[in-house]
């Protein structure tokens, strides 16, 4: 019954994959701030991370003007932006755990 279970969880989630891909990778921001932060504990600039991961002013007001007529669009665009939100915060949580913990092992 147990795998009958994670089946069915496992066809819904990929359910929602296929009927819209965007929502199906935003479910995960912990896995995309550790992909993140793996590339922070291989040398990867700080700031340059943090760049890439949030969603600059400017881009967000050509979104703006660019999807204002469409609701539905913009509605999407918004999940985009508090998942990219979510996966600086937990990135800069990690980092602060690495700083931390790389200050009590001196």
């Amino acid at each position: 019954m147990a795998t009958l279970v994670g089946t069915t969880t496992h066809a819904a989630s990929s359910a929602v994959g296929l009927l819209n891909p965007e929502l199906a990778e935003l479910q995960n921001p912990q896995r995309e701030a550790a992909f993140f932060y793996g590339l922070f504990l291989r040398g990867h600039a700080l700031e340059q991370l943090r760049r890439d991961i949030d969603v600059p002013g400017d881009v967000i007001l050509r979104w703006q003007r660019l999807w204002r007529h469409e609701p539905h669009a913009w509605s999407q665009l918004e999940k985009i932006l508090r998942h990219r939100r979510q996966v600086l915060a937990n990135f800069n949580m990690l980092v602060s755990l690495e700083v931390a913990l790389s200050h009590l092992r001196q």
